[in-house]
C-alpha cells in the first residue's frame, strides 16, 4: 500500500498534467476541479442532501458550489474556519438572514463577512458533513491534502454532539481523484457515505465496526507543534489538565 503522501503527489500531478483543475498549481490543497459545478448539481439531488436543514462544510474553492447551493435552498451552513485558526473554529450562515447573499456568503471572504463565528457548543445539530478531498477509493477511504483540519473538525463537532455517528458524509470530486487501490486508514480519519463526481455517484461500502468515526481528539497523534497552531485544541488541553 503506497502511503498518503506518495498518493497526494500521484493525484496532484495527475490532475495539473490532465488540466482538470483550476489554477496554476493544486500541489498542498484540495483540487479545485473542473466541473464541481455539476457534481454539486448530482449531490444537491441525494435523498440525505434533500433532508438535512444544517450543513457543515469544508471551506475549500471545491466545494464553493455546495455552500452556495445549500444557501440558495435555505439551508442553515457551516463552513469551518480555515486552518482553526479561531476558538470559534465555525462560521455560521443562517440564509434568513437579509445580508447573506449565497454567491458571496459561499466565498470565504464573504463568509468572514457576513457570517457569524461561533464556538463548537454553539452549533445546532449537523444533518450531513460535506468534506473536501484529494483522493478516495470506492470503500470510502479519503485522503485530505495533509493538514489534518477536516478530521479535527469532525472530532470537535463529534465530541460536542452536534455530529453523530450515523451523520452522512459526502465529498464532491473528479473521477481522476477515484482511485481503485486501498487507501491508509487511521483511527482520527472521516470515512465517506458517499463520493459524487462529474459523472456518477458512489454509495461507498465501508465497514463501520473495521473503520470507525473519530468520537473526539485523539491527542496521542498530536504533536507539539500542531496542538500550538490551534487555539482550540490549546484550550482545551489546558481545561483536561486543569485541578477540579
Amino acid at each position: 500500500m503506497r502511503d498518503k503522501w506518495a498518493i497526494r503527489e500521484s493525484v496532484w500531478t495527475a490532475l495539473e498534467t490532465a488540466r482538470v483543475v483550476r489554477g496554476r498549481s493544486v500541489h498542498d490543497r484540495i483540487p479545485n476541479f473542473i466541473g464541481r459545478e455539476q457534481a454539486a448539481v448530482l449531490a444537491s439531488e441525494l435523498p440525505e442532501w434533500v433532508a438535512a436543514r444544517a450543513i457543515k462544510s469544508n471551506p475549500d474553492q471545491a466545494q464553493r458550489p455546495l455552500r452556495r447551493l445549500a444557501l440558495e435552498q435555505g439551508k442553515l451552513l457551516y463552513m469551518a474556519v480555515p486552518r482553526l485558526k479561531d476558538e470559534r473554529v465555525f462560521i455560521e450562515l443562517d440564509p434568513s438572514r437579509p445580508e447573506i447573499e449565497p454567491s458571496k456568503a459561499s466565498t470565504i471572504s464573504g463568509a468572514f463577512k457576513v457570517g457569524r463565528p461561533v464556538y463548537v457548543h454553539e452549533m445546532q445539530p449537523i444533518d450531513l458533513v460535506i468534506s473536501g478531498s484529494v483522493a478516495v477509493n470506492s470503500q470510502g477511504m479519503r485522503i485530505g491534502k495533509g493538514g489534518g483540519f477536516a478530521d479535527l473538525e469532525y472530532g470537535l463537532a463529534s465530541a460536542a454532539g452536534v455530529v453523530k455517528p450515523g451523520t452522512p458524509v459526502i465529498s464532491t470530486i473528479h473521477p481522476m481523484q477515484l482511485l481503485e487501490e486501498d487507501l491508509p486508514w487511521t483511527q482520527h480519519d472521516v470515512p465517506l457515505d458517499i463520493v459524487v463526481t462529474t459523472e456518477a455517484v458512489i454509495r461507498c461500502d465501508s465497514g463501520r465496526e473495521e473503520f470507525p468515526r473519530p468520537k473526539g481528539i485523539y491527542w496521542e497523534d498530536l504533536n507539539e507543534r500542531k496542538i500550538r497552531s490551534i487555539p482550540l485544541l490549546v484550550k482545551l488541553r489546558e481545561e483536561s489538565q486543569a485541578p477540579d
